[in-house]
């Protein structure tokens, strides 16, 4: 049985889902909406807030840029696909296989809040934006300390095609054990 609650979220995102797919193949596209609005207002609430925007740089330097791209990637990564990360995923993802190196298979799972954030917290696509935004956001609260940490996160993205890079010099031949 659902809750009144639950029944008019259903209502309000079948309404707005009229036509867009059938229902068995809808989205949860109210919970999306909401996840959403968290984000954008988020990132309006640290915009508007005096103590954060008097600390915005003028520009972002190019470097910056290229440390939390590559840091945001390998975050989302590690908290979207990694096998020790499983137990973020476990409430909202269901296991389905271990497909390459470390990295799990999963489907979501359950319906409204819980499906959309199964698709949020397993896809390295959507959960970039977010770790994007909390870097760059670090980046001007707490510079040193979020350098340090992306450091890190860019570090092990190139440890990881370096891996990547030994094992097909290995199966060709070229490398050692």
């Amino acid at each position: 049985m659902h809750t009144p609650r639950e029944q008019l979220d259903r209502a309000k995102s079948e309404a707005a889902g009229d036509g867009y797919a059938a229902p068995e193949e809808r989205p949860p596209l109210a919970s999306y909406a909401a996840l959403t609005a968290l984000f954008a207002a988020t990132v309006g609430g640290l915009l508007t807030s005096r103590s954060f925007r008097d600390r915005l740089p003028e520009r972002v330097d190019g470097g910056d840029v290229a440390l939390l791209g590559i840091a945001s990637h390998k975050i989302s990564r590690l908290v979207a696909k990694d096998k020790v990360t499983a137990w973020v995923r476990a409430p909202f993802r269901r296991y389905v296989d271990q497909v390459g190196p470390n990295e799990m298979a999963e489907e979501t799972r359950g319906e409204g809040a819980q499906a959309a954030l199964g698709e949020l917290v397993g896809c390295p696509y959507c959960l970039g934006l977010w770790v994007a935004g909390a870097l760059a956001a670090g980046f001007v609260a707490a510079p040193r300390e979020s350098r340090f940490v992306a450091t890190i996160f860019s570090g092990m993205t190139v440890a990881d095609f370096m891996q990547i890079a030994y094992k097909a010099a290995q199966d060709r031949g070229l490398g050692g054990e």
